[in-house]
């Protein structure tokens, strides 16, 4: 009776593994590229993703949204991940990846690296992003590539078909009050971009808020699927006051395998261009909210995104415009 019922269980166990298996190599549904504008050219471009086939198995398949679920999003796997970017050993990725995303060189610091954290948190050379220094110019905080929204109605704003709730994102009823119709920048830091942050304004900075979440990936492989994934990955706001542009929200949004994010400035007094902090590997986002009528926003990132495309960027470059000074 006992070997009927054992060799039932393992009849089931095995039954359970062979489906699991089935399952975690059945077919990826095709994705269409990632593309977007670049802006000095114009050209609609292809970006190449990292990790592309494990996105797209996260997000695309049962067992890969269950591992997504249970492990990936966890704080201890990006954690894990990023003290192992932090050894040593891990300087044996660094040319492959350099390679790889064909990243100049020529314009960082430093050129010998004791961890890939190191290296993918380095500085520029000064003067290596030209920063328009203009008193009524907003700059781009980050390289990255940019969705932005002139208008966010109703305490909400939609990104890739998502209506993203603002009281969620800052977690703060009253402060969000100040934003219904302000606008939005959103800027994706891609893991091969320059992975440090600076202030888009000058002004007063207030202390920085941390908000506790997961560690959804941000690339727009996973936000077609979870569009919602800003509001529930981990973020940190500072809000730079500027007599032209008002009060600005500065966020950064952790993702998957970010190891931290470190913010660098200090005082209560900033300058357009001053850093702000880093991302440890991974990644990520910056996103800025503005007040209404507070900032006119370029048209070429407003047409692109209302096309659905994102525009490429780096830091320091002009992003929008005071409307005191139209």
């Amino acid at each position: 009776m006992n070997s009927t019922k054992t060799k039932k269980s393992w009849g089931i166990i095995l039954l359970l593994l062979t489906i699991v298996s089935i399952l975690a190599f059945y077919p990826l549904p095709p994705q269409a590229p990632i593309q977007y504008y670049d802006r000095e050219s114009g050209e609609l471009k292809t970006e190449k993703v990292a990790a592309e086939k494990w996105l797209v198995w996260l997000y695309n398949n049962p067992v890969g949204e269950a591992t997504l679920w249970t492990l990936v999003k966890r704080k201890f796997v990006s954690s894990i991940y990023g003290d192992m970017m932090d050894r040593p050993s891990s300087t044996k990725k660094i040319q492959p990846f350099i390679k790889e995303f064909s990243i100049d060189m020529n314009v960082f610091q430093k050129q010998e690296y004791s961890s890939f954290n190191d290296f993918f948190t380095r500085k520029i050379n000064d003067n290596a992003r030209p920063l328009d220094t203009t008193a009524t110019i907003t700059v781009s905080p980050a390289d990255g590539k940019i969705l932005a929204y002139a208008d966010i109605s109703n305490s909400d704003f939609i990104v890739k078909g998502y209506r993203f709730d603002i009281v969620s994102f800052l977690n703060n009823a009253e402060l969000a009050k100040k934003y219904i119709d302000g606008s939005l920048v959103i800027i994706r830091l891609a893991p091969a971009d320059y992975h440090r942050y600076h202030f888009p304004v000058s002004g007063n900075v207030s202390a920085n808020t941390k908000i506790d979440g997961d560690y959804y990936s941000v690339n727009p492989l996973a936000l077609r699927k979870m569009t919602e994934i800003f509001c529930l990955n981990k973020r940190e706001f500072t809000i730079v006051s500027n007599p032209v542009f008002g009060d600005v929200v500065m966020a950064e949004v952790g993702a998957t395998m970010v190891g931290s994010m470190v913010q660098t400035y200090s005082g209560d007094v900033v300058k357009k261009g001053d850093e702000k902090g880093y991302f440890k590997f991974g990644g990520s986002t910056v996103v800025l909210l503005f007040e209404k009528n507070k900032i006119s926003i370029d048209a070429d990132l407003l047409s692109n995104t209302l096309k659905g495309f994102e525009t490429s960027v780096v830091q320091g470059e002009r992003i929008g415009v005071s409307i005191i000074a139209l």
